[in-house]
């Protein structure tokens, strides 16, 4: 196994490292041969090649990102594969040695979206998405780029080299075909497009100078000849020659795939059912007429095909419907027979260099490969599963087996030795999360609708749903085993953590559910061999505030006999009794754990890249207690991270966005070895599991759909004898537990697993019920619709209904005979006057009622005096204003005289105030003026 580093891609201390040992990925491009025996594919970040004889896999890493488009040439050996990241580059290498030869950097800013290799020479194409849609044509050996053109705007699905003459390439798309020749001059190169005239959609042919210049125009014989549409829109030139008008629309074929033949003729598949043979010299395209044969293909027609190959004497081609068929070609016709069915549509065929053997992939991304012969034989070679891995996780001990589930529910066991897969299992229910049993042979699966079903492993070949319990209508988000597989911890999106008895011989007995805040974030279990108890902690965020918050509460190891203590009628466990206790963080956690052997809590923090280290108080506390950090460590990672610890607790896992894995020391948070698995185009690292010796690590990526699994390239020293030591004694502890559970599996008690303990006590409800009358008892729901969590809450109000039935009964017959005595007063109470008759309100019974509206109405008259008393202050207010600017600030007070009683004849004098200084003075000095004027007006007259 091969494995590509860049510098400082893997780093470790103390003598350790790690490396990929195998990679379970699926196709997300075509999938390709690098010669007679090994085809190759791309998956994430890892370019995963596989020996068709032995299923091998060979693993070749690109450090810089996910690996973009894949691309071989037989006849050197080489793979060239390209990056998305900011920039892109593209890798040539030799196969098998996967030794770089050479790195390609052009222009392109963001991605190449096609390569091939020529058949001869030393030539590759690429082509690029946007900005640039850009083609180039390099010469890989010397790394240059001799040519390139760029149309913008213009998506290509394909491009090939005809096989015969390197300076033809064909690129096609759902809109056109275009034929590139490559002119050379010396040194030189160029490249000149000739795009085909395709069709129209219903196969014939339009000729476009035909309808701009018809070689001969009816005339009309009062206004003249028919003009051109060109010469009534007044063009002239190169104009006039491809002038059409907007609403002159023809509808033409659609290219799905294409292929060469060695007589450098191209034949392309079309979405409307239509085969064209192009000539490669003068792109001269002839629609091929199917022959119909009255043997039909049951019933089948072949419609839009998806890829198309060359054979002798025809193409290969595949549709949508699973099944590959045997295009005849003769002259103009060719005839359809079915070559062979296959399990899925068809999205890829390849023929081997020596065309032994036919290379199929489904739209899936399962692969195939049919070998020609006397008794020809079609192999899987791959089989992909239906959906990227939501969860992973390690059967114990976690050195031989591992297992995935997908949101379809495909429960997948996996040989860690080299990543084949063993056995499958469809619970055919969307599924969250996945966890195996450190105690049993058991796994534990979570679901979207709230249940989560047992599987039995003990036989990897041939796993079994035993057990389904509906915990709940909420979502199952988490689900946890302790270390010592006592309990099974189940988290709901509805903030319920379920404690479910993680045997299988209890029937796997839920004990209670502890209520925290919603969205859990982690679950954090601590269970010791030399305790009695399993430490539990729960991250929660406080959006609100933008804080975290944690609870922690034990649960005893002889929780299974005295359950019935510690919950409620409701199921609801006691929070005096499991030890709960509240803590709040000041800033904001995207993970935290609790250590093992001391009282510290490890966070990483969400909005900054550190590791943050709390110290738990010694003292019990009520309320909610402020967590402080004591130490801070730059964790180097980008992104929310995530935090695990080892078997042995020893080891501190981080994971981020980056796709960087770090196991650093617990004690003082030093890294012990880095190794980045996956890339951040994919988000990162989804989970990691490590086994009970520390040898196996299991990464599974977010987004990119890859399994990694990572082993010791040096493991030895104080550094492994810890965790084997730990290792050797808790699988020494769990021997007996472990055989004991064993055996009840091996026995095949599942007809007793069958008859579900819930069955049991939905019977005894049930004939309860029935037993009571109808209106004091509710009804219950069938049994499949209805969840332990609602299940438990009928129960309860069943219990309570029972206990005070008779006090219940005597109640109502009091209330009878009271409504029978206030019945006889309203009675009594018509037949009095209008005076003496009371309301009928007056007639209420309910006390704490009446008094209450006493209470609403004097609290509404208080209201009402307050008002009037409020307005009467504001309107003696304002006639205090009023009276001291109109009456008390006047020296001369307004009257008036009436002459008598029957004359309307009034005498008022005007109010005036009193005269200011400055208006005294003013008023002599118009005095004195007026008598001088007076004065002048005498000696003039």
């Amino acid at each position: 196994m091969a494995q590509h580093r860049e510098e400082d891609s893997i780093s470790a201390t103390s003598g350790a490292a790690l490396s990929v040992r195998w990679v379970q990925g699926f196709p997300k491009q075509n999938v390709h041969f690098v010669n007679d025996s090994t085809i190759c594919y791309s998956s994430g970040n890892f370019v995963i090649f596989i020996n068709i004889e032995t299923k091998k896999k060979t693993v070749l890493q690109c450090m810089n990102g996910i690996v973009g488009v894949v691309a071989t040439n037989i006849p050197y050996e080489v793979v060239a594969f390209s990056d998305r990241k900011l920039k892109p580059l593209i890798y040539i290498y030799n196969f098998p040695g996967l030794t770089r030869r050479t790195k390609l950097k052009g222009n392109v800013l963001l991605d190449y979206t096609l390569l091939s290799f020529s058949y001869c020479g030393t030539y590759l194409a690429s082509y690029s998405s946007l900005p640039e849609f850009e083609l180039a044509l390099w010469n890989w050996e010397l790394g240059v780029i001799l040519c390139k053109k760029s149309q913008p705007g213009v998506d290509v699905s394909q491009m090939t080299f005809n096989p015969m003459n390197w300076r033809q390439l064909c690129l096609s798309s759902p809109s056109l075909v275009t034929v590139w020749t490559i002119e050379r001059t010396n040194q030189d190169h160029h490249l000149k497009a000739k795009s085909v005239k395709l069709p129209l959609e219903d196969g014939s042919y339009f000729n476009e100078k035909d309808t701009i210049f018809p070689e001969s125009l009816p005339k009309d014989p009062i206004y003249g000849p028919i003009l051109p549409l060109s010469a009534v829109a007044g063009l002239v030139g190169e104009e006039a020659e491809t002038f059409r008008p907007k609403d002159d629309l023809y509808p033409l074929l659609h290219p799905t795939m294409h292929c060469w033949s060695p007589q450098s003729e191209l034949y392309v598949g079309c979405e409307e059912g239509h085969l064209l043979m192009i000539n490669g010299e003068n792109l001269k395209v002839t629609v091929l007429e199917k022959i119909e044969d009255i043997s039909p293909m049951g019933g089948r027609k072949l419609f839009s095909p998806v890829t198309i190959a060359y054979q002798k004497g025809g193409v290969l081609a595949s549709g949508i419907d699973g099944f590959v068929y045997s295009l005849i070609i003769k002259e103009s016709n060719y005839k359809v027979e079915d070559f062979l069915q296959v399990e899925e549509h068809v999205g890829h065929m390849m023929f081997s260099p020596s065309y032994k053997m036919l290379l199929i992939q489904a739209g899936k991304g399962s692969v195939y490969i049919y070998t020609f012969g006397e008794e020809p034989t079609l192999d899987k070679l791959l089989e992909a599963c239906d959906g990227k891995f939501q969860a992973i996780d390690l059967i114990t001990p976690g050195n031989e087996h591992c297992m995935t589930v997908t949101y379809s529910g495909e429960v997948c066991i996996w040989w860690i030795e080299d990543g084949t897969c063993i056995s499958r299992l469809y619970l055919n229910t969307p599924s969250t999360v996945l966890a195996c049993s450190p105690s049993s042979f058991t796994a534990a699966v979570g679901t979207v609708n709230g249940s989560v079903y047992f599987i039995d492993t003990l036989e990897t070949a041939s796993p079994e749903e035993i057990h389904m319990i509906h915990l709940s209508d909420s979502e199952i988000q988490h689900l946890l085993y302790d270390q010592r597989g006592l309990y099974l911890l189940a988290g709901t999106l509805q903030g319920y953590i379920f404690v479910i008895n993680a045997k299988p011989s209890s029937s796997f007995q839920i004990f209670g559910y502890v209520e925290v805040s919603k969205g859990i974030l982690q679950i954090s279990t601590v269970s010791l061999l030399e305790t009695d108890i399993v430490e539990v902690m729960v991250l929660s965020p406080i959006r609100a505030t933008g804080r975290s918050r944690l609870e922690i509460f034990t649960l005893p190891k002889i929780l299974p006999l005295v359950f019935a203590n510690f919950a409620d009628e409701r199921g609801r466990m006691r929070d005096e009794l499991i030890h709960k206790f509240l803590y709040e963080i000041e800033h904001s956690l995207s993970s935290a754990v609790l250590d093992f052997q001391s009282r510290i809590i490890y966070g990483f923090c969400n909005d900054v890249p550190y590791i943050c280290c709390y110290c738990l108080p010694e003292k019990e506390h009520s309320g909610i207690y402020i967590l402080k950090p004591y130490q801070k460590v730059q964790s180097k990672q980008y992104g929310p991270g995530m935090l695990s610890l080892s078997g042995h607790g020893s080891w501190l896992i981080t994971r981020a966005k980056c796709g960087t894995l770090y196991i650093r020391d617990v004690k003082t948070l030093d890294t012990v070895v880095r190794c980045r698995s996956h890339s951040h185009q994919g988000h990162g690292i989804q989970s990691v599991r490590i086994s009970l010796d520390g040898q196996t690590i299991l990464v599974n990526g977010r987004d990119d759909g890859t399994l990694v699994c990572l082993r010791w390239r040096r493991f030895g020293g104080s550094f492994a004898s810890d965790i084997l030591q730990h290792c050797q004694h808790l699988l020494a502890s769990l021997s007996s537990t472990i055989d004991d559970e064993n055996v009840y599996l091996s026995m095949k008690l599942r007809e007793s697993l069958d008859v579900e303990p819930e069955q049991t006590v939905y019977e005894e409800v049930k004939s309860s019920i029935h037993s009571s009358s109808q209106e004091e008892l509710p009804q219950f729901v069938n049994k499949k619709e209805i969840s332990w969590l609602e299940r438990k809450s009928q129960e309860a109000i069943e219990k309570e209904v029972k206990l005070f039935s008779n006090k219940r009964k005597e109640i109502k017959r009091g209330i009878k005979e009271l409504a029978k005595i206030v019945l006889k007063m309203m009675e009594e109470n018509e037949a009095e006057d209008h005076i003496a008759k009371l309301e009928e309100r007056e007639f209420g019974l309910d006390l704490d009622e009446l008094d209450r509206l006493q209470k609403e109405s004097e609290s509404e008259v208080a209201e009402m005096r307050k008002d009037v008393d409020m307005h009467n202050l504001a309107k003696s207010y304002l006639a205090e204003i009023i009276k001291e600017e109109c009456w008390n600030s006047m020296a001369v007070k307004g009257r008036a005289l009436k002459k008598c009683f029957h004359i309307p004849y009034v005498v008022e004098n005007f109010p005036m105030k009193e005269r200011t200084a400055e208006e005294l003075k003013e008023v002599k000095r118009v005095l004195q003026q007026r008598k001088i004027e007076t004065e002048c007006l005498k000696v003039q007259f």
